[in-house]
């Protein structure tokens, strides 16, 4: 019983990890970055977040840019981007670090 059941907790770790770990290959270029005009920061230490073109599943679409307050003192931004590989364009999503 308790083998059956480390079994399938190993089962559902890699397939949670296989879900994480597949990326979306667009074959599709993605346009240029949309310039945004950015409204004023709600306070000193918000940052702004530039928007990107995020795939819909049938065509890009533009994602707008907003401010956000860092999760933790120190946090810096990594902003979203496109990288060509040999299948087409993967979005590298963005995130705190």
């Amino acid at each position: 019983m308790v083998f059956k059941r480390l079994i399938g907790m190993v089962f559902a770790g890699s397939m949670i990890f296989s879900a994480v770990a597949a990326d979306i290959v667009v074959r599709i270029a993605p346009p240029r970055v949309v310039i945004e005009k950015r409204p004023p920061a709600p306070s000193r230490t918000h940052v702004w977040i530039a928007g990107y073109q995020r795939w819909d599943g049938n065509a890009y679409a533009w994602s707008p840019g907003r401010w956000e307050a860092p999760p933790r003192r120190g946090a810096r931004w990594v902003a979203h981007r496109w990288t060509h590989q040999k299948d087409g364009w993967v979005l590298a999503e963005g995130h705190w670090r």
